[in-house]
C-alpha cells in the first residue's frame, strides 16, 4: 500500500459525456481532463487518487463498500444518482471515511428536484458550482481531512 493517502474519486451517471453534454451547464472540459488535473493537484498534496466513473448505482455502491480497506477518503460526484439513491447514501455511511461531494453546476440554482442530495447527508461538505474546478477545491479539503490538520 502507498505510503500517500489514496482518495478514491467516484464519478456517476453521465459524467462520461463530460464536454459534449450540455457543455453550458457542465463545461467544455472531459473527465479526462479533470482526471488528468486531479492527478497534477493529488501529487502536489502528497495524495494518490483512484478515479472512476460508472453509470451504474450498484457498480458505485461497491466501490463504496471496497473503499474502506484501500482508501482514505472518497470525493464523490454522483451525478443523479445524488438526488435518487439510498443505497449510496447507505454505503458512504458504512464506509467510515470522509467523503467530499462535489458536483459542477450550482445544484440550488436548477431544477427544484436537484436541491436535496442524499449524498450531502454523508458528506462533510459540498462543492458545486465551480465547474471542474471544484474537483481540484475538493482535493484541497480532502487532503487536510486524511491529514486532520485544521481548517
Amino acid at each position: 500500500m502507498s505510503v500517500e493517502p489514496v482518495v478514491l474519486i467516484i464519478n456517476g451517471p453521465n459524467l462520461n459525456l463530460l464536454g459534449v453534454r450540455e457543455p453550458d451547464i457542465y463545461g467544455r472540459e472531459t473527465l479526462g481532463d479533470i482526471e488528468a488535473w486531479c492527478g497534477e493537484r493529488a501529487e502536489a498534496l502528497g495524495l494518490a487518487i483512484d478515479f472512476r466513473q460508472s453509470n451504474l448505482e450498484g457498480e458505485i455502491v461497491t466501490w463504496v463498500q471496497e473503499a474502506r480497506d484501500v482508501h482514505d477518503g472518497i470525493i464523490i460526484n454522483a451525478g443523479a444518482y445524488s438526488h435518487t439513491s439510498i443505497a449510496v447514501f447507505d454505503a458512504l455511511l458504512a464506509c467510515d471515511l470522509p467523503v467530499v461531494e462535489v458536483h459542477l453546476s450550482n445544484l440550488f440554482r436548477r431544477e427544484s428536484f436537484r436541491h436535496h442530495s442524499y449524498v450531502s447527508a454523508a458528506a462533510v461538505g459540498m462543492i458545486c458550482g465551480f465547474g471542474a474546478h471544484g474537483y481540484l477545491l475538493a482535493l484541497d479539503a480532502m487532503a487536510r481531512l486524511v491529514r486532520t490538520e485544521p481548517p
